[in-house]
């Protein structure tokens, strides 16, 4: 029974940084509204992506026997304050909102290579939370190349 729970453990801190990034791209889009449809499609497409995973992620835990949970990390918190206080003053051009998404991505990506090699996961959860990583670095390489773009 214990290995159940520290799989869900491990899940539910996977549901988190899919809730942090749905909301963080929904904050990044309030930035620009209808200025960049570009950047707005980007946005709700990865948020989109992220409402899949999380919903992945639960009927794992339902298949594990567990209770899946429905925050936040306290980092995504900090992140999505940053970006506030980052629009308050002036701040929300697209190359830092790309530059803060792209923060963002690097924490995702922290979360699921830790998720990965915590051997806490049986065959299925490990193949459900390898997709979910492979669409996640897709995501950071496109926000990262969307950013590079801005520089030049």
């Amino acid at each position: 029974m214990e290995e159940n729970e520290n799989q869900v453990t491990v899940l539910n801190d996977l549901i988190k940084i899919n809730n942090d990034r749905i909301e963080g791209y929904h904050k990044a889009s309030e930035n620009f509204k209808d200025t960049n449809t570009e950047l707005l499609s980007v946005f709700n497409g990865f948020a989109m992506d992220s409402q899949n995973n999380k919903e992945e992620l639960i009927e794992e835990i339902r298949r594990l026997g567990g209770t899946s949970e429905d925050g936040t990390t306290i980092s995504g918190k900090i992140y999505r304050a940053w970006m506030d206080v980052k629009a308050t003053f002036g701040g929300n051009d697209a190359e830092g909102i790309l530059k803060s998404c792209e923060g963002g991505e690097d924490a995702a990506k922290n979360a699921y290579k830790g998720a990965l090699e915590s051997n806490h996961l049986d065959p299925q959860a490990y193949s459900v939370v390898v997709n979910q990583q492979q669409k996640q670095l897709q995501a950071h390489d496109k926000i990262k190349a969307l950013r590079d773009q801005l520089k030049d």
